[in-house]
This record gives C-alpha cells, sequence and structure tokens, in this order.
C-alpha cells in the first residue's frame, strides 16, 4: 500500500470557519475522513498534516523522503512566493500533486502565479473539498502509468 501525505499550509485549519463563500463549509478533518475513506480503494494510506509555520511545513516534506510514496499538498497563501517550500518539493522528488479549494486564477491577480507547481505533477484548483479526492485520483493514475 502506497502512503500519501496530505500537507495543508497555514491557514487551512480554518477550513469551514474561515471564508466560507471563498472555501467552502467543509473542516479539514472533515476532508480528511473523506480521503481515508477513499484511499483504500485506491490502494493508498493516507496521513494528514497541517501546520501554519513554512518549516514545519518543509520539515514533514523532507521526512516525506523516507516514510512516504506521494505528496498531496495544498501550501495556501505559500503557493505563490515560498521558494524554499518549491526546493523542498523538489529536493525529495516524490510524485506531488498540488491543490487549491478556490479557483486561484479567477481571483486576485497575486494568486494567479504558483512557485510550487511546476514542481508537481500537476495542479488542481477550484473543485472545493472535492478537489482533495481528484488529488488522490490523480496520483492513483500517475503510479497506474508509472508502472506501480
Amino acid at each position: 500500500m502506497k502512503k500519501i501525505v496530505v500537507i495543508n499550509g497555514p491557514n487551512l485549519n480554518m477550513l469551514g470557519i474561515r471564508e466560507p463563500g471563498v472555501y467552502g463549509d467543509v473542516s479539514l478533518a472533515a476532508i480528511g475522513q473523506q480521503l481515508e475513506s477513499l484511499a483504500p480503494q485506491l490502494g493508498f494510506e493516507v496521513e494528514m498534516f497541517q501546520s501554519n509555520h513554512e518549516g514545519a511545513i518543509i520539515d514533514r516534506i523532507h521526512q516525506a523522503y523516507s516514510d512516504a510514496d506521494g505528496l498531496l499538498i495544498n501550501p495556501g497563501a505559500l503557493t505563490h512566493y515560498s521558494y524554499s517550500l518549491r526546493d523542498a518539493i523538489s529536493s525529495v522528488n516524490l510524485p506531488t500533486v498540488e491543490v487549491h479549494l478556490s479557483n486561484i486564477h479567477k481571483r486576485e491577480e497575486f494568486r494567479h502565479t504558483s512557485v510550487t507547481a511546476p514542481v508537481a505533477i500537476g495542479q488542481i484548483a477550484g473543485f472545493g473539498a472535492y478537489g482533495y479526492e481528484l488529488g488522490l485520483l490523480a496520483l492513483h493514475k500517475h503510479f497506474g502509468s508509472q508502472g506501480g
């Protein structure tokens, strides 16, 4: 069974409370439950991780090098400026899918650029909490196309 670490960046612990008109009313815990239900059907084990601290997120990505097979990440605002996060993803060389609840390309101009997307196998944006499930499905398809 492949292990996928689901990493959530700053402010995502406030899902369901923070700007529900933009991010929806589903909590991060509920998203985790949805993924834990779907994962076994795909041959995955998932581990949820959230931090409001960039260094803690980078540390978890580094740890994933030795204990995970892939990453599903919602970097939050770090998406748009964190070159250290980008470098951490690149350094572990694990298949990574970037996910965003809102369509970042329909929002403020500064949100249109992702510094992390170029080191991911793909980006999913604008489907709310369902985007996380789509991310797991994308990783499943990726591993299948790689022969494992």
